[in-house]
Order: structure tokens, then C-alpha cells, then sequence
């Protein structure tokens, strides 16, 4: 009672699961932390310690300005079913929501903040 509610929240990529060819560096260090993430989750289950990862998409950073054109047109061809770009609020409102420490029996989760991008589709 009274003590302060406990979470790690790591922040990956969708790109933990899609490969991206060009870009293999950047797809296994981040699924490596998502291993990590499950085996921390593991790990500290029992102390109550919530941990889980936040896989974001394609979200409007410096990092993604050099390639702004490209994503647009992917994005306006339906990449992203919900149409737009991920935006840096949007993320930070799911870290936000899962750092309160209100979610006391959820460990190891992965939520993909990604506008359904990760969702198979046919």
C-alpha cells in the first residue's frame, strides 16, 4: 500500500517483425529489444513490475524528414489504413497511459501505435 506502481516501457519499431532489406541493422536491434522486453517481463513478473513495448510506425521525426516525400505516397496509397502519419503525441500518450502503472497485470505486452500498418491484410 502506498507504494508507487512500477513499469518499463521500451519503445521498438514495427520493424521488430517487418524486415526491411535495406535496412537489416535497424530491424535486428530492434527486434533483440523486444526479446529483451519478454524476457525482462519474465523476470520481474512476479516483483510487479509491468514491462512492455511500444512499436511505433511511420511517425513524423527528424529521422524520418529526409524521406517525407516518399512515406506521403505511401501513406496516401493506403500503407497506412488510417491515412496519416504517426505523430511524436502519439506515442508519448500510450507511454504516458502504460508508465501510470494502472495496467498492474498486464507484463510483456507489445502495443503497435502504427495507424494498423502491422495488421496483415489481403
Amino acid at each position: 500500500p502506498g507504494e508507487h506502481p512500477k513499469s518499463i516501457v521500451t519503445i521498438t519499431s514495427v520493424s521488430a517483425e517487418a524486415a526491411s532489406p535495406e535496412r537489416a541493422d535497424y530491424c535486428v536491434s530492434k527486434a533483440g529489444l523486444s526479446m529483451w522486453v519478454k524476457t525482462l517481463a519474465l523476470r520481474l513478473a512476479a516483483e510487479g513490475i509491468g514491462v512492455f513495448e511500444v512499436r511505433p510506425g511511420i511517425i513524423r521525426t527528424d529521422m524520418t524528414s529526409g524521406v517525407a516525400a516518399k512515406y506521403d505516397a505511401l501513406i496516401e496509397g493506403g500503407l497506412v489504413p488510417a491515412r496519416r502519419w504517426g505523430e511524436a503525441s502519439d506515442i508519448g500518450a500510450v507511454v504516458a497511459a502504460l508508465a501510470s502503472g494502472k495496467f498492474g497485470f498486464s507484463t510483456g505486452s507489445i502495443i503497435n501505435v502504427d495507424g494498423a500498418l502491422s495488421i496483415p491484410r489481403l
